[in-house]
């Protein structure tokens, strides 16, 4: 079976789970989660059959693409066309998505057993499955753009999907609101790229949007500012990316987003959605990194890999190249590489003074996938996506463990009223301890290490500046030291469960989840440790996947003088966080109530964390409030201004009605009425001279012919 061929059925499995799900009965749980979860195991085989595909294709000829484009429907002449394609990028991701999608599938049958709304959840779950994966496989930006919306639409439902409380209600909202910021602009580099180029499809035979033909001509086309048309239309994309990954500055509504159920956290806003922001950047790589110049290296590498492989990263120069080689870096990708920088620094530092275990994970995400941008921008394609699939996989296991612990602790969820539950929850723990350093970038056989170590190597080679390689030393630095923080608090010292009885808090011991739960952590904390070594420096398989360029084993890459020191400086940088988290939370059992360490060395930087930046509280000061007084000076315009202008208008209509009335009912209608009148009363005299009675008539003609006779005779007297 040609699994190009069915590529469409990965998608199609989940979605008639979901619709299946939702014409059962709320009682139907075990047919629910089963729809779902072999929905999901039959979309993973395909995706595993797809690699396969692309495995063979890579081989036999490397850096093609494998495209399938129909006809959807026409408007006049034109037939609007979608498409889908299979290529090392997609094929990657939708093993990915499938298989962790499964583990969180089968990990929230018992986390929600006991929720009432079993069968909608996992209804939900499907459907959210199956917009993410039409998404990957999606060969044009207007399918792409549908599944993306779909994936909006699923996360909102997912988000507030325990409406009844408000505060998930107004995340779910937030969410929704913030996201479709983004997506306007999206949506208008969408309708800027249809009318430059008069497609929509990624490849189509050389005619595609990122193939050489429609490139160069938006590399041609110079805006009003001097900016490119390709520039600004990437530009516009990535705010799409920015709305949907949660980069500054529209990432507010990722914290919050943590008022869904875990399983909630661990597949959307770990491994699947806020990745697709990221997966945009890689997929209209070849768009992002064109330039003007003809004779820079990387606009010759980009028109050649548009027209051969999607994933663009031969189309970007190796970023340590000698400075007189150096390759010019396109705006759009500067902004992506400043932008995810900037926002891993921010989120990592607001991580380090939150207290529940799912925000800090949450910013931690936030914190990730600015790297993720920060490895495209610098290092292409294959650097970015390395640490996306490491980190779907061990954050994916974070938040997972993170649901365990909040499970085991009767849903508490503030780390400073846990402590000591890697005795009662020893499975847990380990799994947890392992996304940690993985997370964390601790060396030598943890996979967040490589993939982070792939971001920085890049970032020092950078041509325009050297900062992003500094300030992704410091975003390393700050994310061992806050988990290491966390996994002092939650598992170390004394237990502190029930502690709080102020707060309402169960004395109840912790106790380990069930095994329908720890069973996928395992799983993922394998693949955590395991999937680092398909991107090493002595084996770069992931790499030379993406690229088309193929790869083989050479250790003595591994011993080289410039990766040795990249890797010697990033493990003394985990080391310093990991050695700073212990010396101020690990060494001794932090009692409840005692303000935080790093609260008694410096009061306002902390505070200014604990807030994050007070940059919420800027918004509802400026946006939110700046559009509550708009919205209030369109109200009373409308009631006032308008309104008034509707009444006056009303009034004189009421007026110019009564004028005309008494005008047809006493002037057109009296006169009339007495013409009628009379024409009546004549007309009615008039007949009766016509009652079509043969002797009245008769006597007519004679008293006609006497009268006659007597007219007669008179004249003949005269």
């Amino acid at each position: 079976m040609n699994a190009f061929a069915i590529l469409w059925m990965v998608p199609l499995f989940p979605l008639l789970a979901a619709g299946v799900s939702a014409l059962l009965p709320r009682k139907a749980r075990k047919p629910a989660a089963g729809l779902a979860i072999g929905a999901m195991a039959c979309s993973l085989t395909l995706s595993l059959m797809a690699l396969a595909n692309a495995l063979n294709q890579a081989q036999s000829s490397p850096g093609t693409v494998q495209t399938w484009n129909f006809p959807w429907f026409q408007i006049g002449e034109t037939w609007v066309r979608l498409g889908w394609l299979l290529d090392p990028l997609t094929a990657l991701m939708l093993v990915m998505v499938c298989f962790v999608g499964l583990l969180i599938f089968i990990y929230s049958v018992g986390y929600m057993a006991h929720d009432s709304n079993f069968t909608r959840f996992f209804c939900f779950l499907s459907l959210f499955a199956a917009a993410m994966l039409g998404l990957l496989i999606s060969n044009s930006l207007l399918l792409l753009f549908i599944c993306w919306e779909l994936v909006g639409l699923t996360s909102y439902l997912l988000i507030g999907f325990w409406f009844h409380k408000p505060s998930a209600a107004a995340a779910a909202k937030k969410a929704f609101i913030t996201t479709r910021i983004g997506d306007m602009a999206f949506l208008l580099g969408i309708v800027w790229l249809y009318s430059a180029t008069g497609t929509l499809l990624f490849y189509d035979h050389g005619a595609g949007c990122l193939e050489a033909g429609a490139i160069g001509e938006l590399l041609r086309t110079v805006t009003h500012p001097g900016m490119t048309a390709a520039t600004a239309i990437s530009l516009l994309i990535f705010l799409g990316a920015v709305g949907k990954s949660g980069q500054f500055p529209l990432h507010t509504w990722l914290p919050d987003a943590m008022e869904g159920p875990t399983p909630v956290s661990a597949l959307i806003h770990a491994a699947t959605m806020v990745a697709a922001g990221v997966f945009l950047v890689a997929r209209v790589y070849p768009l992002m990194a064109a330039v003007p110049d003809s004779q820079a290296v990387p606009v010759q590498e980009v028109m050649h890999a548009s027209a051969t492989a999607p994933a663009g990263e031969a189309a970007h120069a190796p970023s340590h190249h000698a400075a007189a080689n150096a390759p010019v870096v396109s705006t759009a990708l500067k902004v992506v590489t400043w932008t995810g920088i900037l926002t891993a620094i921010m989120a990592a530092g607001i991580a380090i003074a939150q207290n529940d275990i799912k925000r800090i994970l949450a910013y931690s995400t936030v914190s990730q996938l600015g790297f993720m941008m920060m490895g495209i921008g610098t290092g292409g394609v294959a650097v970015g996506m390395f640490h996306l699939i490491t980190h779907a996989f061990f954050k994916a296991l974070l938040f997972m463990g993170a649901g365990s612990v909040i499970h085991g602790c009767h849903e508490e969820q503030d780390i400073r009223l846990m402590g000591g539950l890697r005795k009662f929850m020893p499975v847990t723990f380990l799994t947890y301890a392992i996304g940690m350093m993985a997370l964390s970038g601790v060396p030598l056989f943890f996979s967040g290490f490589w993939s982070k170590d792939a971001i920085l190597h890049a970032a020092h080679g950078w041509a325009p500046s050297t900062a992003p390689f500094y300030l992704g030393l410091l975003g390393a630095l700050l994310t061992a030291f806050y988990m290491t923080r966390q996994v002092c608090l939650v598992f170390f010292g004394a237990p502190r469960l029930g502690t709080g009885a102020q707060h309402g808090h169960t004395p109840e011991p912790p106790h380990e989840s069930p095994a329908v739960m720890v069973v996928p952590l395992m799983l993922l904390a394998a693949c955590a440790l395991l999937l680092g070594f398909l991107g090493t420096p002595a084996w770069p398989w992931f790499q030379g996947f993406i690229n088309g360029s193929g790869s083989h084993l050479d250790m003595g890459e591994l011993w080289a003088a410039e990766n040795l020191r990249m890797m010697g400086l990033s493990a003394l940088v985990v080391l310093l966080g990991v050695t700073l988290g212990w010396w101020y939370y690990g060494r001794t059992s932090p009692v409840v109530g005692e303000p935080d360490p790093l609260l008694r060395i410096s009061p306002d930087i902390y505070s200014l964390l604990e807030n994050k930046g007070y940059l919420d509280q800027v918004y509802e000061a400026t946006v939110v409030r700046g559009h509550a007084a708009w919205a209030a000076g369109c109200a009373w315009a409308d009631i006032w201004l308008w309104g008034s202008l509707v009444d006056a208008t009303r009034y004189a209509t009421l007026g110019l009605s009564w004028c005309n009335r008494l005008i047809d009912e006493f002037l057109v209608n009296g006169l009339f009425d007495r013409f009628s009148e009379g024409l009546r009363i004549c007309g009615g005299t008039t007949s009766r001279w016509q009652n079509g009675r043969i002797q009245f008539y008769l006597r007519f003609i004679g008293a006609g012919f006497v009268l006659l006779t007597l007219v007669l005779i008179w004249r003949s007297r005269e």
